[in-house]
């Protein structure tokens, strides 16, 4: 099968008559996203998980034109598996599938044709997923932990436009995204600090994680948007999907945190381990 109609390749997005139809989406998807983590438990481990299939249909919908064939939906469901096995405590398990998963998925898709690093594209899915998981499953600071990457990761971007719009200037990496800017990118990475701080004031954590560790993750951010734009360019597609009506697709939205929540998640558990993740990102 090639491409859905629910999800196809590259629609044009950013006109002005799209204006509507993204604050609709916003407002839509929005609460549904925020309640989830807010209530967390099983309704964030859904969110996760969907979040995870959705996000290797599109990788493969870009570097393979298929947004739904027999390899995508063995990967798709590797990932979510692996996403609602960790939160329900089988670690390893959750691993082995993904892993698993990514295998079967590539082999499939060479069988048809060009696999295109599908393997690869079923990790980008399930990886951030699970690190979520991981971070929002933490009783007493799993809340805060992945309210704080939603802050940082939307500061950056939001700085990251403002600033680059206000001042432009030099490219960042004109040959990967032409229209991202050095000044973009410092406003981006100053957003997101003095961001990062207001939230600890107000959430009345202190110092909390040092001012470092939110200008190391805002960095991972923009690389993570910067990534996303050079696999797409790479492969001459302008949106990831469209699947959010005048946003594009999941991937579009979300490039940054995916990179973010993997890193973070990473941090949290080397430090306080699997069942305290965020309170290893967050206490120092």
């Amino acid at each position: 099968m090639t491409q859905s109609s629910g999800l196809s390749g590259t629609p044009p997005s950013g006109r002005a008559g799209d204006l509507g139809m993204r604050i609709l989406s916003a407002a839509v998807l929005a609460p549904v996203v925020l309640g989830a983590v807010w209530f967390g438990g099983w309704a964030f481990v859904a969110l996760a998980a969907l979040a995870s299939a959705i996000l290797v249909s599109e990788w493969s919908g870009i570097s393979r034109s298929r947004y739904v064939d027999a390899a995508v939906v063995i990967g798709a469901t590797a990932a979510a598996v692996a996403v609602i096995g960790f939160a329900g405590g089988f670690v390893l398990a959750a691993f082995l599938v993904l892993v698993a998963g990514a295998g079967l998925a590539q082999a499939k898709a060479r069988s048809d044709g060009p696999a295109s690093g599908l393997w690869f594209g079923v990790l980008y899915g399930g990886l951030p997923g699970i690190a979520l998981v991981a971070l929002r499953s933490d009783p007493g600071f799993g809340l805060t932990a992945v309210i704080w990457l939603l802050v940082l990761v939307w500061a950056t971007d939001i700085g990251g436009y403002v600033f680059g719009r206000l001042i432009g200037g030099p490219k960042l990496a004109p040959r990967l995204s032409p229209k991202k800017t050095w000044a973009g990118f410092i406003g981006g990475l100053v957003a997101a600090v003095g961001a990062s701080w207001l939230f600890f004031r107000i959430a009345g954590l202190g110092i909390a994680a040092p001012i470092w560790l939110a200008g190391l993750l805002s960095i991972v951010s923009q690389l993570g948007d910067l990534g996303e734009s050079a696999f797409k360019r790479r492969h001459d597609v302008k949106d990831s999907s469209r699947l959010i009506p005048g946003h594009g697709g999941l991937m579009d939205r979300i490039d940054g945190l995916v990179v973010v929540a993997v890193l973070a998640a990473a941090f949290g558990i080397l430090r306080s381990g699997p069942d305290a993740a965020g309170a290893g990102l967050l206490v120092w």
